[in-house]
């Protein structure tokens, strides 16, 4: 069983809090969070309440913290886990920039403890599918993919609140949603070449924006196009086309919602074409399971250091492309 902690009882932290309370595998220890007014929240699930990670540092039995935090926070925490010398699994984006990505890599390799980042959608039944078949060239050479995540699920948030300026969460939906696109393309495909970004604020009045659009090429010669939507019922969609046949995959809820189809379409032509339906799965938990079962031997971690490292260079220049509206080569 692995003992661990949160840093943030925010709308995601909870989230996650509220999943490990219920599985055998976690004994959820402490949650901390300087807002008095969640600390019963948090006692409900069978946690202690505290203020601060140095807190659930100091616990001598904790094996794992897990950063549920403010962005620019993540440096700093994964920092301090190393330097504890214990294990840390960093929600996303694990760094706003690249060289904060690098420290945290080398500071936790230095330390002997593991990295885990919050990249869900690698555990997503039919994207394991859709990868297995481009690591065994079944779609034939790719040409082009298409991914889009966008939900309003953020929405009520103030302008000036930490998610809606540009300092803590960058480029429209890139540090909500994005991020998770851009994740799963450099595991698709590995490193980016290039990138040219479009942000911008059609309606919600937030400094960073509520729509962004990133058009892709990967070094190994495939084109790419994401977007990401704050302000639009919820839509999340992977589409991979090949010479040979293409593969679409439609979620009908969010990871943090139970129920729902995933339908994927594999599509050769008319008459050699055909659709499975799987359930919603808990992606989140099995992150966090697999993260474990790595700190125990077990088996290795889905994300590798150099892709930690590449998503925070590929967000680095999508950011740099929507300020100056010009193409950034990686």
């Amino acid at each position: 069983m692995l003992k661990i902690g949160i840093v943030g009882f925010g709308w995601w932290g909870r989230h996650i809090a509220t999943r490990l309370s219920r599985h055998g595998g976690f004994k959820l220890l402490a949650i901390a969070d300087k807002n008095e007014s969640v600390h019963e929240g948090i006692s409900e699930l069978g946690a202690t309440p505290v203020s601060d990670l140095d807190d659930i540092l100091s616990l001598p039995a904790i094996d794992a913290v897990v950063l549920a935090s403010p962005n620019d926070l993540h440096d700093s925490q994964v920092a301090a886990c190393a330097a504890a010398g214990v294990n840390v699994f960093c929600e996303k984006p694990l760094s706003l920039t690249a060289a904060g990505a690098r420290s945290s890599v080398d500071a936790c390799n230095n330390a002997g403890v593991l990295l885990g980042v919050g990249h869900e959608r690698r555990f997503e039944t039919a994207i394991q599918i859709l990868k297995r078949a481009l690591d065994a060239n079944e779609l034939g050479t790719i040409m082009h993919a298409e991914l889009a995540f966008s939900h309003d699920k953020l929405k009520h948030h103030v302008p000036g609140s930490w998610r809606t300026v540009k300092r803590f969460a960058p480029a429209a939906g890139m540090a909500q949603m994005g991020i998770h696109l851009t994740d799963l393309l450099i595991w698709f495909f590995g490193p980016v070449a290039s990138i040219h970004a479009i942000a911008a604020d059609r309606e919600l009045g937030w400094e960073t924006g509520d729509i962004v659009t990133v058009q892709m090429q990967f070094k190994a010669g495939m084109i790419a196009q994401m977007q990401a939507i704050l302000n639009t019922p919820h839509f999340l969609r992977t589409h991979v086309f090949g010479s040979r046949e293409w593969i679409e995959i439609r979620n009908a809820t969010h990871p943090d919602t139970p129920g729902g189809e995933v339908r994927m379409t594999r599509y050769r032509n008319n008459e050699d074409q055909d659709t499975s339906t799987f359930d919603w799965n808990d992606t989140v938990t099995a992150n966090l399971r697999n993260f474990a079962a790595a700190i125990r031997g077990e088996e290795p971690y889905l994300i590798s250091d150099e892709e930690k490292v590449h998503n925070i260079e590929v967000l680095e220049a999508i950011v740099r492309s929507a300020e100056t509206g010009e193409a950034v080569r990686l």
